[in-house]
């Protein structure tokens, strides 16, 4: 396994929708045991394959942060079939570093998809694993995270981080 770079804002792939993935291989698996690699190594709970250059629809979650391998919860092409209530909580993204905003999102959902098998999957999430898998499906779709927050506060990151990046930071 290797670990693998992880695109930050406002690198173009992270905005673009990402493709349905066609045949699940031997590449898609090392892609997916990789992703989770990196995950743990960066310390995150998820990670979507835009992330690190793959400009398709499979992601990775753990709530567990690599204490219980059983959690590992890979999705290829997850659509959300249902979700319920509203929770608000305090996110981040390895894509959008230096950032922690407070986002409202479904507290309960119910997402369809394929394991690494090919076999289909239906998973519901409550509570951080209902966010994370909200968080992860909006990378397949272009969105980010400080897509959910205030114009204002959006414009501001933004802005630094531009900045930043011609400082050479």
């Amino acid at each position: 396994m290797s670990i693998l770079e992880i695109l930050q804002f406002p690198d173009p792939v992270l905005r673009a929708r990402a493709a349905d993935v066609e045949k699940i291989d031997d590449r898609i698996r090392k892609l997916a045991a990789d992703m989770i690699e990196t995950m743990h190594h960066a310390e995150g709970v998820g990670l979507a394959a835009p992330q690190v250059g793959e400009s398709i629809r499979m992601v990775v979650i753990d709530t567990s942060a690599g204490e219980n391998p059983d959690e590992i919860l890979i999705l290829i092409n997850p659509v959300i079939v249902q979700s319920d209530g509203e929770a608000s909580c305090e996110e981040g993204c390895l894509s959008v570093p230096e950032l922690r905003e407070r986002v409202t999102r479904a507290e309960r959902v119910k997402v369809q998809g394929y394991d690494l098998a090919g076999r289909a999957v239906e998973v519901v999430g409550e509570e951080l694993l209902a966010i994370a898998i909200q968080h992860e499906l909006d990378h397949l779709e272009g969105v980010l995270f400080f897509d959910h927050i205030s114009r204002l506060k959006r414009s501001r990151y933004i802005a630094k981080r531009k900045k930043q990046l011609v400082e050479g930071g």
